[in-house]
């Protein structure tokens, strides 16, 4: 399953930005998704992190509920996909299965329109 990381444009507390860690991370690099059930804006938040311990953004808020349930049983494997210009793609596998990259020419066609645009029909699986 791909799924979206959207935040990018938003600061780290500290170290580099998250469109420069984006920028360097790549295809089939590990990612940690950790949930924040005391982020302020909603406690059902998933962060994002790099295999360097870089936040690159978040989950959307439509799938963070049930991802993060995934999260926290330990029924996830996350893999960085690539970059997108409104943040990036990464990819999940569930119950002990790998991750692993789309086969085939990528479709950029699903990039535009960001997710939780006014777009319902846009989905990032």
């Amino acid at each position: 399953m791909s799924l979206a990381v959207v935040g990018a444009d938003y600061p780290n507390r500290r170290g580099p930005g998250r469109r420069f860690e984006i920028a360097i991370c790549a295809p089939g690099e590990p990612v940690e998704l950790r949930p924040e059930p005391n982020n302020p804006a909603d406690p059902r938040a998933v962060a994002v992190y790099s295999c360097r311990g870089v936040q690159i953004g978040y989950l959307t808020a439509e799938r963070a509920p049930l991802i993060g349930r995934d999260v926290r049983e330990g029924r996830i494997r996350t893999i960085f996909q690539r970059a997108e210009r409104w943040g990036a793609t990464i990819r999940a596998a569930f119950d002990g299965a790998e991750p692993a990259l789309p086969a085939g020419p990528i479709d950029d066609t699903g990039d535009w329109p960001p997710p939780g645009s006014d777009d319902s029909d846009w989905w990032p699986d």
